[in-house]
């Protein structure tokens, strides 16, 4: 078993596994040590990519699993490109730089009362939501106020 003290989304990923009594396998240690080494967003194929071993099928489905579990969040790039990203904050938003690609949790975007009143008309129930917000980054603004 993978030590679960080197980085707490591991460690937390396993005690929840144990405690939902599903197995712990090398596979499945390996796509999440390979998660925890992430900066920023990244995209499955990478990960594909760094665990020849691990089947594709694999590393798709242990992240879903990561996400359904909430250590890590899906993250839509403005050209539709979905990557994902370690989850510090529950649910939560993003605001994602056109320029430069980076991301920034959003926080305190509480739409979901919007979300009641704009379907309380309709037959439909909410389940959940997804939002990213595109522009640009300080870094980006800055650095173009600069040329």
């Amino acid at each position: 078993m993978v030590a679960k003290t080197h980085h707490p989304l591991v460690g937390s990923f396993i005690t929840r596994l144990e405690e939902q009594g599903r197995r712990i396998t090398g596979s499945r240690s390996a796509v999440a040590w390979a998660v925890a080494r992430q900066r920023g967003h990244f995209a499955v194929e990478q990960l594909c990519m760094e665990l020849p071993q691990v089947g594709r099928a694999t590393v798709y489905r242990n992240i879903k699993l990561l996400v359904d579990m909430g250590f890590v969040c899906r993250v839509l790039l403005e050209d539709g490109t979905l990557h994902y990203q370690i989850s510090h904050s529950g649910h939560h938003h993003h605001m994602i730089c056109t320029e430069c690609g980076a991301s920034q949790d959003l926080l305190g975007c509480d739409i979901s009362g919007v979300l009641r009143e704009t379907v309380a008309s309709s037959a439909f129930t909410v389940e959940g939501h997804w939002l990213e917000v595109y522009g640009r980054c300080r870094s980006c603004i800055e650095r173009a106020s600069r040329n």
